[in-house]
């Protein structure tokens, strides 16, 4: 899509007319699927319902403290603290016991743990640490009696889906209507939704469904939507978003307003309540893989990268986060992984190169074999079995990194080379930004692979190899000798 989402805290304006009970032929015509086009098709009983509503949306005052470190002009080391305050809404769906279980957006219920330019919290300096928050239910935005307010705790939260369920230990209101089924929604369903607007006051607000289907990948979200036009104001994520069934005239729950489109105040999106029926069953984060992107690394990857990195007509370089990376094969089976600065091609020469060899067993993805590190623009063998735990921990990552992501780029290439239909090319897209969103949370490790071949020096030794050496498999590692401490 072409506009940028973003993620609201509170819901918006009532504009829910009451109407009475249409005649049957008018129900004939809302009635043309399994949801109505008109909330007229309510129920007498539903009716009665919405006309006196218990409050089972609730709103909900999130706060959190970061540590924030800076330099001041004696250059010495200064701390400081910033607090964030924000609203949403969260609605009770279930008992457990004497407790209530509640809904709402992950981003409602959690904040960053560091503060950065994808991970940005108003009025906080990025490179803030989170050291406390809290989440509890209060009247609205002036309340600032606390002695009543709800606490809240964390029983589940799934970023891909961008829920979370929360609990609270008392016994709530929660809502009278079934889960529908949002597969069964199509363009001009109406819709109802319960929020509170800002954290100001509970509203409800009415629209139609616009876009019946829309995949929601930016950022770290991962998941199926909706897309209506109710005029919900900025803050109203974690509002339940209600159907009127065709075959009962009650209202049914098909999903949860979560962000809306920038500079398009009617276009707002929901998340799809068939995605998250079994987390709310179940507590738990489904263990289905919601990225676009390869997450085994077997027998099979091995062989497509080893297939890749021998295609001529394909250079065989990928990234790790801001590096270029390489991977050849050689002819003994082995995979020479071989990673650059971001200085590449300019400076040519690598700062490490890994050697992958093939798993004694035949079915695991390899092994690690003989690690060259960068020593005065020239590499040298470095002795592994002389290297502390944390830079063990930097090597384990650096060939899990490197696998990866080969991984990852080659089936992707493939895939782009197959692209022949819609579906498939949106299946390519959507792969190439899980790509890039995996690559940027890779700066981290990146740098710190860096690091680790600026002191490696200490623990490498014998002659300088050259990388067309390594990759055409001479010298072979037994003809270097390793200095012993």
């Amino acid at each position: 899509m072409g506009h940028l989402r973003t993620a609201t805290v509170a819901l918006g304006l009532v504009l829910w007319l009451a109407h009475a009970r249409p005649a049957a032929a008018d129900s004939d015509t809302y009635c043309t699927g399994d949801y109505s086009k008109d909330l007229a098709a309510l129920s007498p009983h539903a009716r009665e319902i919405e006309a006196h509503p218990a409050s089972y949306s609730y709103a909900v005052r999130t706060t959190a403290s970061y540590e924030c470190v800076s330099y001041g002009g004696d250059g010495n080391i200064k701390k400081s603290r910033s607090t964030a305050t924000a609203y949403g809404t969260a609605f009770g769906y279930r008992r457990d016991g004497s407790d209530t279980l509640l809904l709402t957006n992950e981003h409602v219920a959690e904040w960053p743990a560091v503060t950065d330019d994808a991970h940005a919290v108003d009025g906080v300096p990025a490179g803030c640490k989170r050291v406390a928050d809290s989440l509890k239910i209060v009247d609205d935005d002036h309340d600032d009696y606390s002695a009543d307010d709800i606490p809240l705790t964390r029983v589940v939260v799934d970023p891909a889906l961008d829920i979370a369920i929360l609990r609270a230990h008392s016994q709530l209101e929660i809502m009278p209507w079934r889960i529908g089924k949002s597969a069964a929604l199509v363009a001009r369903d109406a819709v109802e939704v319960r929020g509170f607007p800002l954290g100001e006051f509970q509203a409800i607000n009415v629209g139609k469904v616009v876009s019946a289907y829309d995949h929601d990948d930016q950022g770290d979200w991962n998941h199926d939507d909706f897309v209506v036009d109710a005029l919900l104001s900025s803050g109203g994520s974690g509002s339940p978003v209600f159907a009127v069934s065709c075959r009962t005239g009650e209202l049914e729950l098909v999903g949860i307003f979560h962000a809306h489109y920038n500079n398009a105040s009617a276009l707002n999106v929901v998340v799809a309540i068939d995605q998250v029926r079994d987390l709310m069953t179940t507590l738990k984060r489904s263990t289905h893989p919601t990225s676009d992107l390869p997450l085994e690394l077997d027998i099979a990857a091995r062989a497509q990268i080893t297939d890749a990195a021998a295609h001529d007509a394909d250079p065989p370089f990928f990234a790790v986060g801001p590096l270029t990376a390489s991977v050849r094969a050689r002819a003994d089976g082995v995979l020479v992984f071989s990673l650059f600065t971001t200085d590449f091609p300019k400076t040519s020469s690598p700062l490490l190169v890994v050697e992958d060899l093939a798993a004694d067993d035949g079915k695991a993805f390899g092994r690690a074999g003989a690690v060259y590190v960068a020593v005065n623009a020239q590499l040298q063998l470095y002795s592994t079995a002389d290297a502390d735990a944390d830079s063990q921990a930097v090597l384990t990552r650096a060939l899990g990194l490197l696998r990866t992501d080969a991984h990852a780029t080659f089936q992707l290439r493939i895939a782009a080379r197959s692209a022949t239909s819609r579906d498939a090319f949106e299946r390519v897209a959507r792969q190439k930004r899980a790509l890039g969103r995996m690559l940027d949370s890779q700066r981290d490790a990146a740098q710190a692979i860096v690091d680790f071949v600026g002191r490696a020096g200490a623990h490498s030794s014998g002659p300088a190899v050259g990388l067309a050496q390594l990759e055409a498999g001479t010298p072979t590692t037994a003809t270097v000798t390793t200095r012993r401490n």
